[in-house]
């Protein structure tokens, strides 16, 4: 009988080495589909990328030509001289750091007063059931659909009526009620995302309503925050119609309103023009810098170590 299994056991080992040596020659050949698919995707990517790039690189280009080279024609892609004294002259022709320091203070404070309003607001629609929170939630939807252009007349009337016109808590209030309802929405959504044990936990080991809201809520609604943040800086420091429309004078007036004045039926300052441009994109790009590692860190977070 021993004699009989010997063979057997042998048999084994070989087939399976036999195996593993068929799986090794596959392993080892190139899966050119794979590559190919690989290959094209990045391609496609790149060529996606240098369509929202290209617009950035002409700004570049056109804020680096001396003026001569604009006034004549035919014009060159490239700059034939490179003057980056542009970005240096561009402070001396028109007073833009007032206009920055506008459009950031208006940006800033509008950004926080649409957050501390809708946190509450919020909270409460998300933890809580009451008759008319459904037509409130739509409601807030909807005021998301008027444009600034068509309700441009009756915001200069409100403007005059209370005294706020050429001021900056004017820009602030109209900025911060314009991005209200978004704030609402998006923190609404991820409120409601949140289980509602978590919370009941916390009061358990003694927290108080704010506690919880501070300690265990707001941490794992951290990409909502950030989002809301984000979309209303932006939405401020974009705004031009609203802000054109209230203000006359120069140095209170937000970036956007200041850089259409370097080409003007007297003037034509392009170098001027895209130079201010990309200088207004600096804030926007350092706010997502620092603000990125708290949305991905917001985005991995759990409520289970």
């Amino acid at each position: 009988m021993s004699s009989l299994s010997t063979p057997r056991r042998q048999g084994r080992p070989g087939g399976r080495s036999g195996s593993v040596g068929r799986g090794r020659q596959r392993s080892s050949g190139v899966d050119w589909s794979k590559l190919a698919r690989r290959t094209i995707l990045a391609g496609v990517g790149y060529l996606v990328a240098f369509v929202f790039v290209a617009p950035y690189l002409e700004m570049a280009l056109t804020a680096l030509k001396p003026d001569r080279e604009l006034t004549k024609s035919p014009t060159t892609f490239l700059p034939k001289h490179w003057d980056f004294a542009n970005f240096v002259n561009v402070w001396k022709a028109a007073p833009i750091w007032k206009n920055m320091q506008v459009s950031l203070i208006v940006a800033a404070v509008a950004t926080l007063i649409a957050l501390v309003v809708a946190l509450p607001a919020a909270y409460y629609t998300a933890r809580n059931r009451f008759r008319g929170r459904g037509a409130f939630l739509l409601l807030v939807l909807v005021t998301q659909m008027f444009a600034p252009t068509a309700l441009v007349i009756g915001i200069y009337r409100e403007m005059v009526a209370l005294n706020l016109t050429d001021t900056l808590f004017g820009l602030i209030l109209v900025n911060a009620a314009f991005n209200l309802p978004f704030c609402v929405w998006i923190l609404h959504g991820y409120f409601s995302s949140i289980p509602k044990a978590l919370e009941e936990a916390a009061y358990l080991d003694g927290a108080g309503k704010v506690k919880a809201l501070t300690r265990v809520t707001l941490p794992l609604s951290l990409p909502g925050l950030v989002t809301a943040v984000i979309y209303t800086f932006i939405g401020a420091w974009n705004e031009y119609v609203v802000a054109l429309t209230i203000t006359s004078s120069p140095n209170r007036q937000p970036l956007t309103v200041a850089v259409p004045g370097f080409v003007t039926s007297y003037q034509q300052h392009w170098q001027y023009l895209f130079a201010t441009s990309l200088i207004a994109i600096v804030p926007v790009v350092v706010l997502f810098v620092f603000i990125e590692r708290y949305l991905i860190g917001g985005l991995t977070a759990g409520s289970v170590k």
